[in-house]
């Protein structure tokens, strides 16, 4: 299995991909087959996308990884779980043979969810990276001494939509806690990346080492859509243009200025369905990209 930060590293001027999968609302294995389809150089396991009852973020990815063969990640957000049951969740994963996680905060509950559940947040994302960074260290939240250390690549997510000098600060935080490479939410603006990354240097001192998979949304009519969208973008869904083909000159503009590693979000329907055919139409097409 590859962590992430070494397969970025070996890759030179290729496109690196990952590629977003909500694991299922239901046990039955068949509802994982479409991770199969996907040619993505990693899967990444959703957590509870839409504070939905799923699949177990790690379980999934583990389901993916020794069904598939693909290589995978899981998410894993601070909300729902304290310390304990947090730990023990990553100790379970490393016994998966599971390398890359994701810390977010994921989505924050509507009124009515807490009327049912709690928000535990027992931890704030930066928080929980450094925990993990102590796990891989050998050591538990109480400061006790692991049989065995975790190992680890952990992630963590950008917004630039939460604005980018703000980004930027909390990045560092974040790298200085542990954090080893970034995924961010769907963006169309490679200028505002180049940006960002400006920013952090400026913000922190240094350039910005860890890889960043800038977030490409593959769009649909009436799809579930984060962050602003260019008219660019809408005019030509208005106009029949297909999502993938979008996505694909979102891509280009992105690799024009020296990008190379994304996170490919596949249409999100009503209902949470998800259309991964078209995020593998631009899968198919990265050919041509470059």
């Amino acid at each position: 299995m590859a962590r992430i930060t070494d397969k970025y590293e070996q890759s030179s001027d290729t496109p690196l991909f990952i590629c977003d999968f909500s694991p299922p609302r239901g046990g039955v294995p068949s509802l994982l087959e479409p991770a199969a389809r996907l040619d993505a150089d990693w899967l990444s396991a959703a957590y509870n996308p839409g504070r939905s009852t799923r699949a177990s973020s790690p379980i999934a990815a583990h389901w993916i990884k020794e069904r598939t063969g693909r290589d995978v990640l899981f998410t894993l957000a601070t909300r729902d779980m304290n310390k304990i049951a947090v730990q023990s969740l990553l100790l379970g994963a490393q016994l998966l043979g599971l390398e890359n996680v994701v810390i977010v905060q994921g989505d924050r509950l509507t009124e009515r969810d807490l009327s049912l559940v709690e928000d535990v947040s027992d931890y704030r994302p930066t928080e929980l990276i450094h925990s993990v960074r102590r796990m891989n260290g050998g050591t538990d939240f109480r400061g006790l001494k692991l049989r065995s250390p975790t190992d680890f690549c952990v992630g963590a997510s950008l917004d630039l939509g939460h604005g980018i000098v703000k980004e930027a600060r909390l990045a560092g935080r974040k790298v200085e806690a542990g954090a080893q490479f970034f995924i961010s939410q769907p963006t169309f603006d490679p200028g505002g990346a180049v940006e960002f990354l400006e920013r952090y240097a400026e913000e922190n001192g240094e350039p910005l080492a860890a890889p960043v998979f800038f977030g490409i949304q593959v769009m649909a009519p009436g799809g579930l859509v984060f962050g602003g969208v260019p008219d660019w973008v809408t005019d030509g869904l208005d106009g029949g243009r297909a999502g993938a083909d979008i996505a694909l000159e979102t891509l280009s503009r992105f690799i024009e200025r020296g990008f190379r590693a994304f996170y490919l979000v596949p249409p999100i329907l009503k209902g949470g369905r998800r259309d991964y055919e078209a995020a593998q139409a631009v899968l198919d097409s990265r050919g041509r990209l470059g």
